[in-house]
């Protein structure tokens, strides 16, 4: 079996038409039909089937189709990873992160190892603590920034980079909008506007009402951060988030207040896969964001 039979198996795959396949891979038409023919001679078994003038995969050539992307999609890494041994500064890192940190922490940090490093890309993953913790298990990504850290984890290595607060966001027309701090409890009877059950942000929010001695009223839910701003600002709730998140500005018709009891904070920190080395490109990225945070952990972000 060659890897050029899979390549034009995989494009054929994609398409269900030959002469296009062809075309994506700048060859003659007949020669994709005889490096399949060849395939499936190797095989001993159709992974084509032919419906008037176009093609369609049988059961066993979808089966092997997905086995095949996944193996080309292996040994394009494997390449990726000898050209950046080869020349770490001209890599490609896969970073995950947060919803929570999308705005201000990741576009900071990149642009600042981008000044350091210009020939680095990136491949940018947002998603949920639990689905960044998984994709690097899984080397979907290489790391990810992840708030709060984890812990305990036998396959991730955790790195704190900064501790920060978790504040009360409120409409500027509520009750308390004059304060400078408030007691969490003094939120009892409000209506919180939190993300989904199953959200690391909801449980770090409900956890801290409840040590406040109250069970949260959360009729309005919400999984995009700004579309929880939006309601706050609406004047419908009120809601509680990572200081991060209204670092560079608040949203209209809001105030942002500090909470002292009890004091609500979390960790943000860097992961990466605990037994598998990085990449050079993949290393070099992640003792860059070690060491800018090394003198910022002082900041209140």
């Amino acid at each position: 079996m060659e890897l050029r039979q899979l390549k034009y198996f995989v494009e054929v795959a994609k398409r269900e038409h030959i002469s296009e396949a062809a075309d994506a891979l700048h060859i003659a038409q007949s020669a994709v039909s005889r490096q399949i023919s060849n395939l499936e001679e190797e095989l001993g078994i159709p992974l084509l089937k032919r419906e008037g003038r176009n093609i369609k995969l049988t059961p066993v050539g979808k089966l092997f189709a997905e086995h095949a992307i996944i193996a080309l999609q292996a040994i394009d890494n494997a390449k990726q990873k000898i050209d950046e041994y080869l020349d770490p500064e001209r890599g490609t890192v896969r970073v995950g992160f947060p919803s929570s940190l999308a705005s201000h922490i990741l576009p900071e940090v990149i642009s600042a190892f981008k000044k350091a490093y210009p020939n680095v890309s990136f491949h940018l993953r947002q998603g949920s603590n639990h689905f960044l913790m998984d994709a690097i298990k899984q080397s979907d990504i290489d790391l990810a920034f992840i708030g709060p850290a984890p812990t305990r984890d036998p396959d991730l290595r955790v790195d704190v980079l900064f501790k920060e607060k978790i504040v009360a966001l409120l409409p500027d027309t509520h009750p308390l909008a004059a304060q400078t701090h408030i007691s969490l409890r003094m939120l009892a009877n409000d209506s919180f506007i939190f993300f989904p059950n199953g959200f690391i942000l909801r449980k770090l929010a409900v956890d801290a009402c409840l040590q406040a001695g109250f069970h949260p009223s959360v009729p309005f839910e919400g999984e995009d951060l700004d579309a929880i701003k939006g309601l706050v600002s609406a004047g419908i709730g009120v809601t509680l988030l990572p200081e991060v998140t209204l670092y560079e500005t608040l949203p209209k018709n809001t105030v942002r207040i500090q909470i002292r009891d009890p004091e609500v904070t979390r960790k943000v920190g860097l992961i990466s896969p605990q037994h598998r080395e990085l990449a050079p490109s993949e290393k070099l990225f992640y003792d860059f964001v070690k060491g800018y945070f090394e003198g910022l952990l002082s900041i209140n972000f």
